[in-house]
């Protein structure tokens, strides 16, 4: 009896240790660049046919007679993302995903090919859905080989060819109350060398530090439209600085 008990007094400590306290937004720093300017896309490129400008935010829309030709995307022209701030707010349907690409690389396409904007990187995923793991804030390695590399609820560092989580942020009931369906969510991306932390409506969803081996430093910011369904992605109040 007395073991049964050391045994659930053990685990109770191991899970308290791993439970991390939920965690607020930072205030934002002063004197962020916005990067959009609510009219038109100044200061960006993509394929005109699917991107737009509507009612003060970017959008962009494929649909069944005018598909993405793979995974496209819009790249911010002024800047990178090396050690950055990021805020901005997103919305979009449920019929597909899309995504926030930072510290990317942008790939080389055959001369003539439809595509000419595609990345590969850190992907913060976006996505109209509620129940863990398929929501928005997981970081996807898009055009890589580690697929998700650390998912939303984690605190988790990527060592010895493997992720490790350490503690955990959120709960799908703690989400699910958080996420807006349907409607503007609140996205702060702050990274920091190799340390990486995305906020969601003012709580801390998914804090990872990479591998200093594998980690990306420094590269362009992106807006994704996925391949597939026919889909429509919207982004607003985009703003960026430059971290000391």
């Amino acid at each position: 009896m007395r073991t049964t008990l050391f045994l659930f007094a053990a685990l109770a400590a191991v899970l308290h240790t791993v439970a991390a306290e939920p965690q607020t937004a930072p205030a934002e720093t002063p004197g962020m660049t916005r990067i959009f300017n609510g009219k038109d896309l100044t200061g960006w490129e993509g394929d005109p046919s699917l991107w737009s400008v509507k009612d003060g935010a970017i959008r962009g829309e494929t649909t069944a007679e005018n598909p993405a030709q793979g995974n496209t995307f819009l790249i911010w022209k002024d800047g990178t993302t090396k050690d950055f701030e990021l805020r901005l707010s997103f919305r979009c349907t449920a019929a597909n995903n899309s995504g926030i690409q930072y510290r990317s690389t942008r790939l080389q396409s055959k001369p003539g090919a439809k595509n000419q904007w595609r990345l590969k990187g850190y992907q913060h995923e976006i996505r109209n859905e509620q129940k863990l793991p398929n929501v928005a804030g997981f970081i996807y390695d898009e055009g890589g080989k580690r697929g998700r590399i650390c998912l939303v609820g984690e605190q988790a560092i990527w060592t010895d060819g493997k992720k490790q989580v350490q503690a955990s942020l959120i709960d799908g009931e703690a989400f699910k109350a958080l996420f807006k369906l349907n409607d503007w969510n609140d996205v702060v991306i702050v990274a920091k060398g190799n340390h990486m932390r995305h906020y969601l409506n003012g709580r801390l969803i998914l804090d990872f530090t990479d591998d200093p081996a594998l980690a990306l430093l420094d590269g362009v910011l992106g807006l994704q439209l996925h391949a597939g369904r026919p889909m429509w992605a919207e982004f607003k109040d985009i703003r960026i600085k430059t971290l000391e």
